[in-house]
């Protein structure tokens, strides 16, 4: 069955602020002390959407900013499956997993221009500049392969600092 649903198409963002560091959030529907609950602001692409339009619209709903100008992006979709138990539930029930295409931003803005509070139903609650390297290390078991790839193909953004 897992393989008869598609993909659903998504993108993501590494957002880098001058000091050449990360913006990772907490997911809100998780809990607080769960250490797979931070990630990467990710959302779905619409139908005849482009990719480079929707991630700075996906900036602004999920943290409150399209303070942000794209810098890189990773050249492949990138692919993850949903683990069994989560097939069937996760993304509406419609969907196997995503097929994700990942860029790199500088931050143009300013801390308090980051609101998570912005939507009626916000999808993070908490929000922190992180280390490109511990992306790895906060993602949930079926993300982790993404993760470590973007911490390989986005380690030029966080080293040019400014």
């Amino acid at each position: 069955m897992t393989t008869e649903l598609p993909y659903r198409r998504n993108v993501g963002a590494a957002l880098f602020n001058k000091d050449g560091r990360v913006l990772i959030a907490r997911r809100a529907d998780l809990a607080p002390g769960n250490a797979t609950a931070w990630q990467l602001p990710q959302g779905g692409l619409d139908e005849g959407e482009d990719a480079r339009a929707a991630v700075l619209r996906e900036l602004a709903e999920e943290i409150g900013t399209d303070k942000a100008e794209i810098i890189g992006e990773v050249a492949d979709w990138l692919n993850y499956d949903l683990p069994p138990e989560l097939v069937g539930k996760a993304l509406r029930g419609k969907y196997r997993g995503q097929t994700q295409k990942w860029f790199a931003l500088r931050f143009t803005g300013e801390d308090a221009d980051i609101r998570l509070d912005q939507d009626a139903h916000p999808e993070f609650d908490a929000w922190r500049w992180a280390e490109l390297s511990e992306l790895p290390g906060i993602a949930v078991s079926f993300r982790k392969p993404i993760y470590e790839r973007l911490a390989v193909e986005f380690a030029a953004f966080s080293l040019n600092k400014g």
